[in-house]
């Protein structure tokens, strides 16, 4: 039976934050914080907790390289397992557009504004934003986005990739069930590439270019960061 009731998930969330990110070499160098960050507040069950211990064990043993080129192959080669979540629901409809708009509003009324390089819909962003929200509230947040990590958990899932228990915890933290739904086969690789000429060829598709990381930057003002590699208590 999963969690439904934590008395603080904030250092969880922001720990699954990170694990969700581009694996350089700084987010190595903290992972066994993030480890004993996730031991000490113990927010997900117990075999949630093993496998993303797992998870980390695997990061920090893996080669570099290797651990960089897996989560290219993983996160930017195609739509099933992108962590923008919008490309889930709008593509690269117009549509897209106001409802990143809607989100960024929701954070600054929270008095939190992101970084030059963060997109609204990027997952690891969101869990940051709901780690400074209380505990019911960051709930009800991450329940209204459930339908769409449930898609991305269960195509890592297809591909027997240790990531979807960081994705499984997130819907754990949410109150929501952790189940399997049918994944639609993957579009060919030129056509998930294309872009339209609005994005300036920006890809949307990808989290972060290879040796080129996109830190999750959401500050509450120009000299407070709410996110850094090191997970505050």
């Amino acid at each position: 039976m999963f969690k439904t009731q934590a008395p603080t998930m904030r250092l969880t969330l922001r720990v699954l934050a990170h694990l969700l990110r581009y694996p350089d070499a700084e987010l190595r160098a903290h992972l066994g914080e993030l480890a004993d960050a996730l031991q000490l507040e113990a927010a997900v069950p117990g075999h949630r907790l093993d496998e993303l211990q797992a998870l980390i064990r695997r990061l920090q043993t893996q080669d570099a390289l290797q651990a960089e080129s897996d989560y290219v192959e993983l996160f930017d080669r195609g739509r099933s397992t992108a962590l923008h979540l919008f490309e889930h629901v709008h593509g690269d409809s117009r549509d897209r557009g106001p409802a990143m708009i809607d989100l960024i509003q929701t954070y600054e009324q929270a008095g939190l504004y992101l970084g030059p390089e963060e997109l609204p819909d990027h997952l690891p962003v969101l869990l940051e934003f709901a780690s400074t929200q209380p505990p019911q509230q960051a709930r009800e947040f991450l329940a209204e986005t459930a339908h769409i990590v449930r898609k991305i958990f269960s195509a890592l899932l297809k591909r027997a990739s240790p990531y979807a228990s960081v994705l499984a915890a997130v819907l754990e933290l949410a109150g929501e069930k952790v189940e399997a739904v049918p994944v639609p086969a993957e579009p060919p690789m030129d056509e998930s590439w294309a872009e339209p000429e609005v994005f300036g060829g920006c890809s949307t598709e990808g989290q972060a270019r290879p040796g080129q990381p996109q830190p999750v930057r959401i500050v509450r003002n120009a000299s407070s960061h709410a996110s850094s590699h090191g997970v505050q208590p």
